[in-house]
């Protein structure tokens, strides 16, 4: 169906006569009356009757009218949702439970007049794809993994490190620490079935098991948080890792324990990764955001795997 057509259709009718929406339109009377017998023909109806004093609605124009208006505001909306600076900013944060969907989420308040298209990508090398081809903005990532290199036109910056904690239940030997080294965690097994081979964030618990000589173990199905946490609960020699801002709830009787980590502390970087040449307006807001509240990562006191330690084709925020 010619939308031209159905635009000329629907002015016609909101000037009440061809004269007045030829004018309004830019054109001529006979080329209203043109677009109109068109439409009419690929309708197969008359939308108009034509009298000595004008034309009037014909029933099926009056039945048509509601569905040319959707039409129009659906050819509107499909436009704005890829004009930049008028469509919303789509942005990845791998879970909506995750800590990276609360720093979206803290931006949004700070800026609420910003649309936001927020979307899960499951893998970093999806995620950094959809961000090369446009079909994202941004997305929430550890950069980069051994042999995993940002490509060229991509670019990253650090936004939050993340601290983790031993989570036990109340038998674990650890149980009552108000904290622990990463060092005393050695030859003991961390249980994180989600950690699926090929992922950023396997590939960050790898390195931490072998700098510190603890063994992550993935095997066994992941039925999600709460099969986990019931596990951990009723164990007393099974701990994972959990991130300082997961946000969990468990029964109380569970008496589960989250134990700091210190001395180096590890630190789960995430970082914000784009396309240097996104013309999105959000895009600029969203990095200042994260990069004024971002506190810089420490010298020392911290480990993160050495493949994590400076995001490569970082750039300074954009002032505007």
């Amino acid at each position: 169906m010619d939308l031209i057509a159905v635009r000329t259709f629907v002015t016609a009718v909101d000037a009440g006569q061809f004269q007045e929406a030829a004018v309004n339109l830019s054109i001529t009377p006979q080329a209203v009356s043109k677009r109109i017998a068109a439409l009419e023909k690929d309708l197969g109806v008359r939308l108009f009757s034509r009298t000595a004093r004008g034309a009037r609605l014909t029933i099926d124009g009056q039945a048509f009218l509601p569905y040319a208006r959707a039409l129009l505001q659906a050819e509107e909306r499909a436009a704005a949702s890829v004009r930049p600076g008028r469509r919303a900013l789509r942005v990845d944060v791998i879970g909506r439970r995750v800590s990276v969907a609360g720093l979206l989420r803290d931006f949004h308040r700070a800026h609420p007049e910003t649309e936001l298209d927020v979307v899960t990508l499951f893998d970093s090398a999806t995620a950094i794809a959809a961000v090369r081809s446009g079909t994202i903005d941004a997305t929430f990532r550890a950069v980069t993994m051994p042999g995993r290199p940002l490509p060229e036109g991509v670019a990253a910056t650090a936004v939050f490190d993340e601290p983790l904690y031993l989570f036990t239940g109340p038998d674990h030997e650890f149980a009552a620490a108000p904290s622990i080294s990463p060092a005393q965690l050695a030859g003991r097994r961390i249980w994180m079935p989600g950690n699926l081979p090929g992922t950023e964030w396997a590939a960050y618990y790898d390195d931490l098991a072998a700098s510190f000589g603890l063994t992550v173990d993935a095997v066994g199905p992941d039925f999600g948080i709460e099969a986990l946490l019931d596990t951990i609960a009723a164990s007393s020699t099974l701990a994972t890792f959990v991130s300082e801002q997961t946000p969990l709830v468990w029964p109380a009787g569970h008496d589960l324990r989250r134990i700091p980590l210190r001395d180096p502390t590890p630190v789960y970087p995430h970082s914000l990764i784009w396309r240097t040449d996104n013309p999105h307006p959000a895009l600029i807001a969203l990095r200042d955001h994260l990069t004024a509240a971002y506190p810089g990562r420490p010298d020392d006191g911290i480990w993160t795997p050495r493949w994590a330690a400076q995001p490569p084709g970082t750039l300074a925020p954009t002032r505007r």
